[in-house]
């Protein structure tokens, strides 16, 4: 199986010009053989009666010495046979191979019959003549040693040409179609593609370079169909969080219109306003920081810093939240320096750990601990919340997925957190994963190079 597509196709051109000169010869060959066999055969004729007249004329001795000296013999070879097979010759072969006579040939002759041997039915290159002489009959053979006249050899490579280019391109054609098809088949998969038609099949089996691109084809429109399947529901997790403020918005702002309401109520209604505006600022924020991220336009601001008291640091700053529900923490934090962007994880830190406070039940303990070995630091937050379920956990990196939905209102939240985790540890070179069995809590586990990333 050829693979390779250059080599295909000078395969391709070498058989269809090797093959159009084959065709084309047997096809010129085969419309001008008569013409060929008459322009081999008159002229033997001719000159074969020219040397029976000499002998009709002059005595044998001669008559052979009146042969040997004519010109035409650089042009042909004569040979004459006696009835026992002796033959005497006249001219030159010019490094040609004399045509084969057989005794048979030769009694036919002799007999009186003109023998003409034409082995390819093409052209005759030997013709036998009764030669009469004062000596009795003799058999006379002659055949050609140079080539054809010039003009009919003209007229036959003009034609032969014309028949090469014409068969040639006709098999180049024939093998263009066998290597566009693939091509044809994505331009049409891209076409559709554009239209919003993902459900394209190639059914391209070649191994070659085509081969490839197809494989690469079907893999980015997979990727495509992601895009498209994420951007859809993009979409609608924007409508849905966005919709439900508005609605509190717009519900509590009508409510405030009507004119006996008491100052307490309206102050409530008024918080609540303010909240949920703050919920659609914080949502479009997220949103803003996880844009830059992905597309990696905001410029990771490296700094070496002791990721050990960023830690320490981002719990006490939480302190309100976790000692209000009687939560305590488990510490076990080796002293770690890292080059990262430290505003960046301080952020990763506080959307952990604010996810293991919310998800932990009163008095319950959160882990952290922080190992380094030599090539990466691995830090685990471990919580005895509610956990997440198996399916739960293949999404929750995803953005706006809140795991357990049945209880989205208690928890409240926009669902982007963790993806802007996940986002920053990637910019990092990182990894993180969850570890977790529903009502049995859940553990975040971050691994970090300790080098640092490059730009």
């Amino acid at each position: 199986m050829i693979k390779s597509l250059y080599t295909r196709v000078v395969l391709t051109f070498l058989v269809s010009v090797i093959g159009g000169t084959v065709i084309s010869f047997f096809m010129a060959t085969w419309l001008f053989r008569d013409k060929l066999n008459e322009n081999m055969q008159i002229p033997l004729l001719h000159f074969g009666k020219d040397i029976v007249r000499i002998y009709d004329t002059f005595p044998l001795a001669e008559a052979d010495a009146f042969v040997r000296g004519i010109n035409q013999l650089s042009s042909y070879h004569i040979r004459i046979y006696e009835e026992t097979g002796q033959f005497q010759t006249y001219g030159e072969l010019n490094g040609n191979k004399p045509a084969r006579v057989t005794m048979e040939q030769v009694r036919q002759v002799l007999a009186g019959d003109i023998v003409q041997v034409n082995p390819s039915r093409v052209s005759t290159i030997l013709l036998g003549l009764p030669l009469p002489t004062d000596a009795g009959t003799k058999a006379l053979f002659v055949e050609s040693t140079g080539p054809p006249s010039t003009p009919f050899l003209l007229k036959w490579l003009l034609n032969f040409s014309l028949y090469s280019l014409g068969s040639g391109s006709l098999v180049i054609l024939v093998a263009a179609m066998f290597l566009v098809r693939p091509i044809k088949k994505l331009t049409t998969a891209t076409r559709r593609i554009a239209a919003g038609d993902f459900n394209v099949k190639l059914n391209i089996k070649q191994k070659g370079e085509l081969g490839a691109l197809a494989r690469s084809f079907e893999e980015m429109m997979r990727d495509l169909q992601q895009l498209e399947q994420m951007r859809r529901e993009f979409v609608t997790n924007v409508s849905h969080e966005v919709q439900s403020p508005l609605t509190s918005i717009s519900g509590y702002a009508l409510a405030l219109k009507q004119m006996n309401i008491p100052e307490g109520e309206r102050n409530r209604y008024l918080d609540i306003i303010i909240s949920e505006a703050e919920r659609m600022s914080k949502m479009s924020d997220s949103l803003l920081k996880l844009s830059l991220l992905e597309s990696q336009s905001q410029q990771l601001q490296l700094t070496t810093f002791s990721l050990d008291e960023q830690i320490r640091r981002v719990i006490v700053a939480l302190q309100p939240q976790w000692s209000a529900r009687s939560i305590s923490f488990e510490l076990h934090l080796k002293a770690v320096r890292l080059t990262a962007d430290h505003d960046q994880f301080n952020q990763v830190w506080t959307n952990l750990l604010g996810n293991s406070i919310k998800f932990s039940r009163d008095g319950g303990v959160i882990s952290v601990s922080l190992r380094q070995d030599s090539k990466n630091v691995t830090i685990r937050i471990s919580d005895t919340g509610i956990g997440i379920s198996p399916e739960d956990q293949k999404r929750i990196f995803e953005r706006f997925f809140k795991a357990d939905r049945s209880r989205s209102r208690q928890y409240n939240g926009s669902g982007m957190g963790l993806a802007i985790v996940k986002q920053i540890v990637l910019l990092h070179q990182g990894d993180i994963r969850v570890e977790s069995e529903p009502g049995r809590g859940a553990s975040f586990i971050v691994t970090l190079p300790v080098a640092a990333p490059a730009d």
